[in-house]
């Protein structure tokens, strides 16, 4: 039994600190898990610059509210459903997730969550586990299911490569140099066919 899991941001929704950081004028918050591979120090390092802004949940949830998916990200999604179990296995936020789930038809997502003070400042973050996506990818694994995982950053990659078959996707020219092994696409159909040869090896 396969269960494909697969990246959110960059995968199937534009980043959404690059529209942030777009929407307010703050090019720091660019910044990525495509740049930056330790997620606890990133996320600590976007707090500090919200703070130092005056910027809360409401703000980067109006930014949220004016994101769309990929284009053809909705159409892939549907067409893997129809073929196998799929999970959003995502380093992003309930508080941000929810608008782009109803966009993608409501699929399952795993995510973390943010610690939000009654002013709506962002004061932490709570991960539901350690390298959650490793953690959740070896955890299907020990119920019964051969994992199939996509992702297009640093924070990926162990899902990726724990899996029976893992691909880049939309990654950058550097991850796709320091993993040759790893076969890397850049179009949904690409991927999904990759995803059904896997599905039927």
């Amino acid at each position: 039994m396969e269960i494909v899991c697969l990246d959110l941001e960059g995968v199937l929704v534009p980043e959404i600190w690059i529209a942030f950081a777009e929407e307010t004028g703050i090019p720091e918050l660019r910044k990525t898990t495509r740049d930056e591979p330790d997620y606890d120090k990133l996320m600590k390092y976007r707090l500090n610059i919200l703070k130092e802004h005056g910027l809360g949940l409401k703000e980067i949830q109006e930014t949220i509210s004016k994101i769309d998916p990929i284009p053809g990200a909705k159409e892939f999604l549907d067409k893997l459903r129809e073929l196998t179990q799929v999970i959003i296995i995502s380093d992003t936020f309930s508080q941000f997730a929810g608008p782009l789930m109803k966009k993608l038809g409501y699929p399952t997502i795993f995510c973390n969550s943010l610690v939000v003070a009654d002013n709506g400042e962002i004061t932490d973050f709570k991960m539901r586990c350690e390298k959650s996506k490793y953690t959740t990818v070896k955890a299907l694994q020990s119920i019964g299911y051969d994992t199939i995982a996509s992702g297009d950053s640093h924070n990926d990659l162990g899902m990726i490569q724990a899996s029976k078959a893992g691909f880049l996707f939309k990654s950058t020219d550097t991850i796709k140099a320091e993993y040759p092994d790893i076969p890397a696409f850049e179009t949904y159909d690409e991927l999904y066919d990759a995803i059904k040869e896997a599905i039927e090896a």
